[in-house]
């Protein structure tokens, strides 16, 4: 198949593309850098230079790859974790899976694309129904008031990608990514990575909320799966081991071989970082990824969090 994927360039682009060139796909790149195009080739995509918020752009690029499928990969997360960067690249995101969605859907429906597949994310869902959640989890109704915009750009992703009848329509929701270019890593100065060797990444409050995690080359491949096998609907991409916060964050401390995280009550973190934060730390489930494995025939290379730790940061 050709495949146009937009944010080629990103953390699972990079991963992405190697894995559906070396299947026989035709893959299509976008980047908005042209220092990123060398990059794209050598993976061994054609790359394309696109502003993914102006529609006649994006309409134009897409017309002239004429793809079978669409991957919605488009992410402004990445970059120092500094609180004023966090909440730029927070907002350009909330644009890039409001606006970024759009212009995608309508340039695919232009061209007649069979398949279109866009990135969610777990962390957002309701906390409700148990630590662990399959599918049928809704992304969350009443969300902090700091999470709000965050929350209703993902909802806007699921239910505009879910309800298009012209193609098949399928969301990812990934788990928290690591390895290499997610910043949960083994280069000595990547985002959250360099924080936790710094100490100042904090266990919140008792740390129970509950992470899923999925390496960053086992997102990729589960995103291949989808490609070539999914069907409509959403499916959970995350490992096997979905466990408290604490158990992450200490054992990821060792991975990198930095001292254990501090622990911060959670009354402070919600004055200096907001409600939203704290809820992450205390009261997030994790998701079962049975569906995708089940269905789309998808096997992880680290089905647990604690061997990608150890083995797969780099």
């Amino acid at each position: 198949m050709k495949i146009f994927i937009a944010g080629a360039s990103g953390a699972i682009g990079s991963q992405l593309v190697p894995q559906l060139v070396a299947r026989g796909h035709v893959v299509v790149g976008t980047t908005r850098s042209a220092a990123k195009t060398g990059a794209l080739r050598a993976l061994g995509a054609e790359p394309v230079i696109v502003d993914a918020l102006d529609p006649d752009s994006v309409a134009d690029v897409v017309a002239k790859a004429e793809p079978d499928v669409i991957v919605h990969q488009l992410s402004a997360l990445g970059g120092p974790m500094k609180m004023r960067n966090v909440k730029r690249m927070v907002a350009a995101t909330n644009r890039l899976r409001t606006e970024g969605t759009d212009h995608l859907l309508a340039a695919g429906r232009a061209v007649g694309v069979r398949k279109f597949v866009a990135q969610s994310n777990y962390a957002l869902l309701e906390r409700t129904g148990g630590p662990v959640l399959d599918e049928s989890g809704r992304i969350d109704l009443s969300p902090p008031k700091d999470l709000a915009e965050a929350v209703a750009a993902l909802r806007h992703v699921e239910d505009a990608v879910t309800g298009i009848t012209w193609a098949d329509g399928i969301v990812l929701r990934y788990g928290g990514f690591y390895g290499p270019g997610t910043g949960i890593e083994a280069a000595p100065d990547a985002g959250m990575a360099e924080l936790i060797r710094k100490r100042r990444f904090p266990i919140v409050g008792g740390g129970g909320g509950v992470w899923s995690m999925v390496h960053i080359a086992d997102a990729a491949s589960a995103t291949v799966a989808a490609i070539e096998r999914g069907k409509p609907g959403i499916y959970h991409v995350a490992d096997d081991e979905p466990a408290p916060v604490r158990e992450v964050l200490l054992e990821l401390a060792r991975a990198l071989g930095a001292k254990p995280p501090r622990r911060v009550p959670a009354w402070l973190v919600r004055l200096l970082a907001g409600k939203g934060a704290v809820e992450m730390m205390t009261r997030a489930c994790g998701i079962s990824s049975e569906k995708a494995k089940r269905e789309l025939g998808w096997t992880q290379r680290y089905p647990s969090w604690r061997t990608g730790f150890t083995e797969g940061l780099s």
